[in-house]
């Protein structure tokens, strides 16, 4: 059994960071070491919220003692998601290090959470220069939303071809494959939500249909990020990791709006982040 350390935010209710991320890697096989970076009632989008970010102190902490225990040495992967303040990256970029170190093989796949089209940056100041600066080039694999991509890259994306010269220069800044997590695109189809990966040996363009759920449910690139990661992790293929992730996720929009939710229902389509029922094909974009 393969490990991911997942190191993010958590909330008591509902599914966001590391409560969006470690189920759908348990139900792909893989055991998780959860550290997490936040503890909130609820995720922000609710507007109110309690609980408390945690200091670099105390994540370190966690994590010293999970390496006493000999643990980061069987990682196969670190994955990264909301990170609280600047100084808590520094740690997770540091983690990945270690990990790195013991297992040459382990990855490092970073979500960059900052932000998101319609709210801007919604994360504490010095963490979106952060990650431009050291956890951009310190990982392999990179999950941004469209906003992230144009604020790491400095460019508009408004076509596919955009969309391909930003994940290029993103590339070029460090990372082996770069997921666009959602990509809205003036040149698309209408009714249509696409995903993008961007990997050394081409890139691909995965579309499935927009479903009306408002409020957008909060949590969806989290869970993206580890579907991904899980499915990258077994063949090293970002055209299938990218098929299986747009699936997945897909089934759990479908079961959210079936039950009229804005939390996603990762626990009602359980079975359909192992065996998706309808897969949408990747097209090969470059």
């Amino acid at each position: 059994m393969k490990t991911v350390l997942s190191i993010q935010s958590h909330v008591a209710f509902g599914y966001v960071g590391n409560r969006a991320a470690a189920f759908p890697l348990q139900r792909l096989g893989y055991d998780v070491i959860v550290v997490n970076t936040v503890q909130f009632s609820n995720h922000t989008g609710y507007g109110a919220w309690t609980g408390q970010v945690y200091a670099a102190e105390h994540v370190a902490d966690v994590l010293n003692g999970v390496d006493a225990r000999g643990a980061l040495a069987g990682c196969a992967a670190v994955l990264s998601g909301y990170m609280g303040d600047a100084g808590v990256g520094h740690i997770v970029v540091e983690a990945a290090a270690r990990v790195r170190a013991a297992n040459p093989g382990a990855l490092y796949c970073c979500d960059p959470v900052m932000g998101d089209v319609g709210r801007g940056i919604f994360v504490r100041p010095g963490i979106p220069e952060f990650m431009q600066a050291h956890a951009v080039p310190a990982a392999d694999v990179i999950t941004p939303n469209q906003f992230e991509l144009e604020y790491l890259t400095g460019r508009s994306v408004r076509t596919l071809a955009d969309a391909l010269q930003a994940t290029a220069a993103l590339r070029a800044m460090g990372p082996r494959v770069v997921l666009v997590t959602s990509l809205t695109r003036d040149d698309a189809p209408a009714g249509r939500i696409e995903m993008l990966a961007d990997a050394e040996d081409g890139s691909w363009l995965v579309s499935t249909p927009r479903l009306p759920i408002e409020p957008a449910p909060n949590g969806a690139g989290d869970a993206v990020a580890a579907l991904f990661l899980a499915h990258y992790l077994k063949e090293r293929d970002a055209r299938a990791a990218l098929e299986q992730a747009a699936a997945a996720i897909y089934a759990v929009f479908e079961a959210t709006h079936r039950l009229g939710t804005r939390e996603l229902q990762l626990i009602a389509a359980q079975d359909e982040l192992v065996a998706p029922s309808q897969v949408f094909a990747a097209e090969k974009v470059r």
